[in-house]
């Protein structure tokens, strides 16, 4: 599971919605379970087996968090440092830290922040480049693993078995240790400039790239202009990864989230448990069928044939929690199941008042139905054969 979900703070749920959630408010830790981001997670993986999508996406989002924390340091060590700087005049990368504003956390996709949020992440990303520029990063395109796969896919050769002066080096990422702390302007930092860096590039190389370890289909377009930026440009802030965090929200939206509502707000079994359920059902109906017309053609009487309560209610209810993918008797007590056997508690309040709705009429279509089929075998009159 991508680290970013257990680094980023967790904003608190709210206690007073109505409605079900959004993508956004479960990304963005507004939701409790089941409907929280581990659930959502767990769906992703087991479920619509698409969970790179969401790591790229938290990962994009733990990058632009890495970014506001070294600036949010280095805008603190530059007032300390240099009290009287508005007195002063500062240079163009000292005005923009200092007309920042307040930068907080997490990011959401850009289409749902507003104004000054949207305006303080582009005075991020101007900062950032700036300082690039500014620093001189000695950062060759010809370099680095995305151009040289490129130039062997156009070239049709493969790598040649040389010695490690003809290797392409690694990228930060993927270097033993972590990166110098003695970059950073301030010995108070606990965010390097090159931790952006390896950030970036660790986005690009595990999930970007034609061929990388957990590869994700965007368009073209979108891979051509990351890619630019990064290998070519040597840029490394959130805007390079906008357009991918957007497309990648709305594919979520549209393919994976109606579904994940669908299975944790209106059901809260999995489906190895409904196949289950669905396995005792038809055992259940089978045996209750079958000892009802034996009981029927042997003209048993009708203390004996009482005992077909228990395979047609076991059977009934077995196939009805199937059907509705929902245990009415646990989802009363307050438990959504999240993996095979594993439960948690339901504690978003209008999922809560959602699933005893639909567990009470689960369990009334249970009774109507298999009270029904046990008043059928119980008092139809016999006939020994």
């Amino acid at each position: 599971m991508s680290s970013s979900m257990m680094d980023t703070p967790s904003p608190h749920p709210d206690p007073n919605r109505s409605r079900l959630p959004t993508l956004f408010e479960v990304l963005s830790r507004q939701t409790s379970p089941p409907v929280d981001l581990f659930s959502f997670y767990i769906y992703m993986r087991d479920q619509q087996r698409s969970v790179d999508y969401l790591d790229f996406w938290l990962d994009v989002s733990q990058h632009m968090s890495l970014c506001r924390h070294y600036v949010r340091e280095l805008r603190r060590s530059v007032l300390v440092e240099t009290p009287d700087m508005e007195k002063q005049g500062s240079k163009r990368s000292s005005y923009i830290l200092d007309h920042m504003g307040e930068i907080n956390d997490p990011s959401g996709p850009s289409q749902n922040l507003h104004g000054d949020e949207k305006l303080r992440d582009q005075h991020l990303s101007a900062y950032l480049r700036q300082e690039n520029n500014n620093n001189g990063t000695n950062h060759s395109p010809h370099s680095s693993i995305g151009s040289q796969q490129s130039r062997l896919r156009e070239s049709g050769d493969r790598p040649s078995g040389g010695t490690d002066r003809e290797r392409p080096p690694r990228p930060s990422f993927m270097t033993n240790g972590s990166p110098g702390r003695t970059n950073s302007n301030s010995p108070a930092h606990t965010v390097a400039r090159a931790d952006i860096r390896a950030s970036a590039e660790k986005i690009l190389y595990t999930f970007l790239l034609p061929g990388s370890e957990r590869e994700i289909i965007l368009p073209q377009g979108i891979l051509t202009d990351i890619t630019t930026s990064i290998e070519e440009e040597g840029r490394d802030d959130p805007e390079v990864f906008d357009a991918a965090k957007d497309y990648t929200f709305q594919a979520m939206e549209r393919d994976a989230f109606p579904g994940f509502l669908r299975a944790k707000a209106l059901g809260n079994l999995v489906p190895p448990s409904s196949f289950l359920r669905l396995c005792i059902g038809l055992l259940g109906m089978f045996g209750g069928f079958w000892a009802g017309f034996a009981c029927i053609l042997l003209d048993k009487p009708k203390h004996i044939r009482c005992w077909l309560i228990l395979p047609f209610t076991i059977g009934v209810y077995a196939l009805s929690s199937q059907q509705y993918s929902i245990d009415p008797v646990l989802a009363l007590a307050g438990l959504s199941e999240y993996t095979f056997m594993n439960w948690a508690r339901i504690r978003e309040p209008y999922i809560r008042k959602l699933m005893n709705k639909r567990a009470i009429m689960v369990l009334l279509f249970t009774v109507l139905i298999g009270v029904a089929l046990i008043v059928l075998f119980i008092f139809v009159p016999g006939h020994r054969l």
